[in-house]
């Protein structure tokens, strides 16, 4: 039987033609890389390397013994990551959630760059309201999810992404024609209640279970309500004007999931999030 080391020196080399470079690559010395492939040699009865001076090439026994034993190697490499892959909890399938379209166009770019370096891993996308994130995550009902920070209950990742906080207010509404607004303004109106949404100040107004739905109820000048600067750019509508509110902590995001519920795979779930957005 050939032992790992001769393997890897025998294939490094057949694939450099050098020895320098095959004991570069390999950390260890040039004598032993010669050392090992002539240990080979006399265990094989026949040489698999002509060398010279100016060159190294493999012999016919040498190409011979090359295309057979690296399709083989390469399987048991790859079946060894598979192995630990599942070790790691690193297959199956990942179940994510988003909570708004700038989380879903995120989301999506995430999985993208996960499903490369764990392509045995099946992702899930659904859709979650702020109210049901915790639920969900309680309940199994996801694995992971990627929403405002924070979630009651619930162990968190980095911040992937800050914004502004603005306030949707009617479109008629004094709010619209003002360049900003503070915390001290929002807290003499009425505030539309979002399940599973920031607390804010202000008088309690309508509650109500998706975005959408506040929305509409801000457009019928029902309230104003809090959001992110993506708000204006994904939930743009006639009836409503958003304007920042100068003097507000400025709103995150992140990766959520279960407490104490950090798998292998929504490790790499998270790690793959982090690299999506420092490139």
């Amino acid at each position: 039987m050939l032992e790992r080391h001769e393997i890897e020196a025998f294939l490094t080399l057949a694939e450099e033609l050098h020895f320098g470079r095959t004991a570069e690559r390999l950390r260890v010395s040039t004598a032993r890389v010669s050392q090992t492939i002539r240990k080979l040699e006399r265990r094989v009865g026949a040489p698999l390397f002509d060398r010279t001076s100016r060159r190294v090439a493999l012999t016919p026994v040498g190409r011979r013994l090359h295309e057979e034993v690296r399709p083989a190697w390469e399987a048991i490499g790859a079946a060894y990551e598979r192995a630990a892959d599942a070790g790691r909890g690193l297959t199956g399938t990942l179940r994510a959630a988003f909570t708004g379209a700038a989380a879903g166009q995120l989301l999506a770019g995430v999985e993208e760059l996960f499903r490369s370096r764990v392509p045995g891993c099946e992702v899930v996308i659904r859709e979650a309201q702020p109210g049901e994130v915790a639920a969900w995550l309680r309940d199994g009902e996801v694995d992971v999810v990627l929403t405002t920070l924070p979630v009651p209950g619930a162990d968190a990742g980095p911040v992937l992404v800050r914004e502004a906080l603005m306030a949707a207010v009617p479109a008629g509404h004094p709010f619209a024609r003002r360049e900003s607004v503070g915390l001290a303004d929002l807290e003499r109106v009425t505030v539309v209640e979002l399940a599973g949404g920031r607390a804010a100040p202000g008088s309690p107004g309508p509650r109500a279970a998706t975005l959408h739905e506040a929305l509409t109820l801000v457009g019928a000048g029902r309230g104003v309500l809090p959001v992110g600067a993506q708000t204006r750019r994904y939930y743009a509508r006639p009836d409503v004007a958003y304007v920042p509110v100068r003097d507000a902590p400025r709103v995150e995001w992140g990766l959520v999931w279960r407490a104490g519920g950090e798998t292998g795979r929504v490790r790499a779930f998270g790690r793959a999030a982090v690299d999506l957005l420092s490139d």
